[in-house]
């Protein structure tokens, strides 16, 4: 939030479609690597047998705040479970291409 030339409660960020908590499994070490630059950040991951889920959205939500951005949006959507909508390596095994975009008014 450095760079910006205003406040942070002055930002609106809106969260993208990305792989959702039900289907985004981790090894212990992201898990780790997480928690070690935040500690909160447990909250945001589940056990999954040896592994973990991790809610990447609740991730983003957790850093956003920590940095005063209070308007949080978007967030709900699955790019592995919405097949029909969404490309998804980690669902199909191919690669494809998806775009993101910032904008600054």
């Amino acid at each position: 939030m450095a760079c910006f030339a205003d406040k942070p409660e002055n930002i609106l960020a809106w969260l993208g479609p990305a792989i959702g908590p039900a289907a985004f499994e981790v090894g212990p070490e992201v898990r780790e690597a997480f928690i070690a630059k935040e500690t909160n950040a447990h909250e945001a991951f589940e056990p999954h047998g040896e592994k973990y889920l991790a809610n990447i959205y609740q991730l983003a939500r957790q850093r956003l705040a920590n940095v005063g951005v209070e308007q949080i949006y978007g967030g709900d959507r699955c790019t592995f479970s919405e097949n029909e909508t969404f490309f998804s390596y980690r669902r199909d095994n191919t690669t494809g291409r998806m775009a993101s975009f910032i904008w600054l008014i």
